[in-house]
Formats: C-alpha cells, sequence, structure tokens
C-alpha cells in the first residue's frame, strides 16, 4: 500500500491515491475531501465538489509524498555537539509538532467509528493519548532545559570557562535524570502500542482508514526510534562525559 512511487493522476480515484501512498490521507483530510469508503470519486471531481483548484491540489500532495532520507554515511557521533542538537531540533522536534496532533485526530475519528468492531482501539487511544502527553512535555523540557544546559556544557569545554563545574553543580546534572525516565517510560509505551497493533499490521479486509492510521503510527514510531537513538546513545553520553571532565578540572 504505502511508498512506492506512483504518479498522481487528477482522474485517479481519491482512494487509490491513498492506498498508494498513505501520506496523501492527511492533505485529503485538510480540505474536507474522504478517502474512506466516500473516495470513490476521481480527485478531479472531488475538487469540483468542494471547489478546490485541483492544480494546488496535485502539488500539496506531490509535496506529501516525496522521500527525504539521512544519508546513512552520517556518523552522528563524529558531529559536533551543536549540530546534534539543532538537527533533534529541527527534524525531529519539528516533526512530533506536526504530527502528533494530526495522528492523535486521526485515531481518535477511525476508533469512534469502529470501536465496536475492533475493541482494541480503547486501549490503543489510552496508550498513544498517554504516549502524546509524555512526547510534548519532553519535548518542552529539552528545548526550554536540557538542550541549553548542554550548548552551555560544549561552550564551556571549548572554551576552557573556568564556571563550568559551578553550572553542574547548580543545575544538579539533569541529563542523567532524562536519560532514566522519560527514555524508559516513551518506549515501554511504544512497546504497548505495538503489541496491540502487531507491529502495526493491518487486519485482512480493512478499509484505508484502518490502514492510513496504522501506517501513521508506524511512521511516527520509527522517527522516534532514530531521535531516541541520537539522543540515547550519542547526546546524551557525551555531554554526560563533559559534565565528569568539567568537574574534574
Amino acid at each position: 500500500m504505502f511508498l512506492q512511487p506512483f504518479q498522481i493522476s487528477r482522474k485517479s480515484l481519491v482512494a487509490d491515491i491513498v492506498a498508494g501512498d498513505y501520506r496523501t490521507a492527511e492533505v485529503f483530510r485538510k480540505y474536507g475531501i474522504g478517502y474512506c469508503c466516500g473516495g470513490k470519486w476521481p480527485m478531479e471531481i472531488a475538487c469540483e465538489m468542494q471547489d478546490i483548484n485541483p492544480v494546488m491540489l496535485q502539488a500539496e500532495l506531490e509535496l506529501a509524498v516525496r522521500t527525504n532520507q539521512v544519508s546513512n554515511h552520517v556518523d552522528f557521533a563524529e558531529c559536533d555537539t551543536e549540530f546534534i542538537l539543532d538537527y533533534i531540533i529541527n527534524v525531529h522536534h519539528r516533526y512530533l509538532k506536526k504530527s502528533l496532533n494530526t495522528t492523535q485526530e486521526m485515531l481518535a475519528d477511525f476508533a469512534n467509528e469502529h470501536v465496536k468492531k475492533f475493541t482494541y482501539l480503547n486501549e490503543l487511544e489510552i496508550q498513544f493519548d498517554s504516549l502524546v502527553q509524555k512526547l510534548r512535555d519532553a519535548v518542552q523540557q529539552e528545548e526550554e532545559v536540557l538542550f541549553p544546559y548542554i550548548r552551555h556544557l560544549a561552550h564551556a569545554k571549548k572554551h576552557k570557562e573556568p564556571y563550568a563545574a559551578l553550572l553542574i553543580k547548580t543545575l544538579r546534572k539533569p541529563v542523567e535524570g532524562s536519560m532514566s525516565n522519560g527514555h524508559e517510560t516513551v518506549s515501554e509505551i511504544i512497546m504497548s502500542i505495538r503489541k496491540l497493533t502487531d507491529s502495526y499490521t493491518p487486519p485482512e479486509k480493512v478499509c484505508i482508514s484502518h490502514k492510513v492510521v496504522l501506517a501513521k503510527l508506524n511512521e511516527l514510531d520509527n522517527d522516534l526510534m532514530q531521535h531516541l537513538y541520537l539522543e540515547q546513545s550519542v547526546l546524551f553520553p557525551r555531554a554526560m562525559a563533559i559534565e565528569k571532565e568539567l568537574l574534574n578540572v
């Protein structure tokens, strides 16, 4: 169903476009165009019915299905600390701020209509809502407290600032707490969601909306895995090593 190269035609059925790439669902949803059971209209007819410019819509759809990928040759362990901080904020945090609301709304709408048939949706909503709150809190904490602290650490080490040890003692080394508490909770919720959805595998003969919701959850999972890896395995250990070095100095 997903991420196979295909040409978006205005004569294609809306449902077929979404079946070709789940990322187009968000665009149709934005314009109030049904893509599931009501998506049996060609895109150009759906645009006419909603008084939408089909050229504009096609351009947005094509933008939505573009593939962006970080080269496997990027060794984050060799990257500057400032670069890693900026990368997490501008790539992973920005993704979360955009996708969490959309995915939460999609899941809520779908669950409201299909929970009688798929009872697991109740627990899935509970788990996902909990994940959303944890991630929002984590992003805020990182951007307002933790990342500025790590920037100060990196700057202090680079310029051999004399106040570095006092900074660490005053803030009580917040990196270790974030590493042991926040990430563990997020990982546990992700594992629960994977179990509930059979690793995001759609049941047989389900509607497109069902597949889209699972694909969005899978997309979020994949992004989180790289996000958590960068923090857990690269950024935070480096920050803790700098803390130790500066305290010893």
